[in-house]
């Protein structure tokens, strides 16, 4: 093979081979393809794209770059989901256990936040003792004893996919459906499950900003997933404002919690319950009871305890909590209009919610409280915000990325939490 041709036929419009695939996958792993050709490759394919047979070969290649898990012995089906990520979004920390209480298993791999999104392993860290690095070994004997794990993916998982992601991160090539779509789902495929909800996120804090891209997405990825043999669907969901009331990750955990106990904001329990019903039908027969009930009955607040504990983390524990807090006040009454997810996401970050690098720490207990979603009524003079950090010097950044954020009395033309069902 030669990489220039391979190069050539994509800059010129053409569909790359499946051996074309294999061995630029392989080779760039392995370090015969200099970082720059890979680069001009990526390119090219942002501006030509790529079939579904070349999506479902580049997905494949980069899953058999590394192992691959298997549950299949397992005496529970297993089932996960995967968010593409927004402001506020833990919804993977009730869910989790809430879909282990009504009878399947769920290998759930996670990732850190960067820039506005949050990140579920930094969120699931603000809890004293947690940790986030298991072994294959110790991710089967806690799907056996609790039924839920969350822990980072290991680094034998999807290598070649790695690399291209911290490439196309430097590069200018992260916006392709298809180079996304299969950075995903080689992930996912490589973790072993056998169903997967892919909870596609449409709106301002999102990647996808409008319903149509998100399709796009969501499609590329459910076909994916069902060419590999993983019953796969995808929701369409809201992310014009933020889930819920507040955005960092000790925070979000707190709230996690009120949602496990019974109450928590109508959104966070309302998408909790959906993906939970979507996961449990997709895994198939768990004769489990309905994942409301979980929530109800404690059954899933039991589950979230044993799942902590099983990884070191005392589910007993006061949160942390920031040093230093201040309100934003409301400059007139009258009815929220517009809340930017996306200004939200980038004032948590700036308090210290966040890292704009990869190695940068995070302070769990930054972020950022909302006292009015859009919709509800704000008076003047009460808070709109409570800003946290453990640094006062923050407060003055966090609020100029809040003062265009939000609008009172305007136009309320809000996006349904689940726009629509792709599978």
């Amino acid at each position: 093979m030669d990489v220039i041709d391979i190069l050539v036929t994509k800059r010129d419009g053409g569909e790359l081979g499946p051996e074309q695939i294999d061995w630029v996958i392989d080779a760039y792993t392995r370090g015969a393809v200099a970082e720059e050709q890979m680069a001009a490759l990526n390119m090219a394919i942002v501006w030509r794209g790529m079939s579904r047979a070349e999506v479902a070969r580049w997905t494949d290649a980069m899953l058999r770059s590394g192992e691959r898990l298997d549950f299949s012995d397992l005496p529970r089906p297993t089932t996960d989901k995967h968010s593409t990520g927004g402001v506020g979004d833990k919804i993977t920390l009730p869910l989790t256990p809430t879909v282990a209480a009504c009878g399947a298993a769920v290998p759930q791999l996670s990732g850190r936040g960067l820039g506005h999104t949050g990140g579920t392993l930094d969120k699931l860290e603000a809890i004293p003792g947690w940790r986030a690095e298991l072994s294959p070994e110790e991710m089967r004997e806690r799907l056996l004893d609790v039924g839920a794990v969350v822990c980072a993916a290991g680094a034998g998982l999807a290598p070649a996919d790695r690399k291209l992601y911290a490439l196309r991160d430097v590069t200018g090539t992260v916006e392709s459906v298809p180079l996304i779509a299969s950075s995903i789902m080689s992930k996912k495929l490589a973790e072993g499950t056998g169903a997967l909800v892919l909870d596609v996120k449409v709106g301002s804090g999102a990647f996808m900003k409008d319903t149509a891209s998100a399709g796009e997405l969501a499609r590329t990825m459910v076909d994916i997933g069902n060419d590999n043999g993983v019953r796969t669907v995808a929701l369409l969901t809201a992310m014009d404002a933020p889930l819920g009331r507040r955005v960092g990750n000790a925070l979000e955990v707190a709230e996690a919690l009120e949602v496990l106990a019974g109450g928590g904001p109508d959104d966070v329990v309302e998408l909790t319950v959906t993906l939970a019903r979507e996961m449990l039908t997709a895994a198939g027969p768990t004769g489990g009871k309905d994942p409301a009930d979980a929530l109800r009955d404690g059954s899933a607040m039991d589950a979230w305890r044993r799942m902590i504990a099983a990884q070191g983390g005392d589910p007993d524990a006061p949160l942390p909590e920031a040093a230093e807090s201040r309100p934003i006040l409301a400059p007139e009454s009258g009815t929220l209009t517009r809340l930017d997810a996306h200004a939200v996401g980038v004032a948590a970050w700036r308090l210290g919610a966040g890292r704009a690098r990869k190695e940068d720490p995070v302070s769990p207990g930054a972020g950022v409280t909302l006292h009015a979603k859009p919709g509800e009524q704000v008076r003047t003079g009460r808070p709109l915000f409570t800003l946290h950090t453990d640094d006062p010097e923050r407060f003055d950044r966090a609020a100029e990325a809040l003062a265009g954020a939000y609008e009172i009395n305007g136009e309320y033309d809000p996006l349904p939490l689940v726009i629509d069902r792709v599978g």
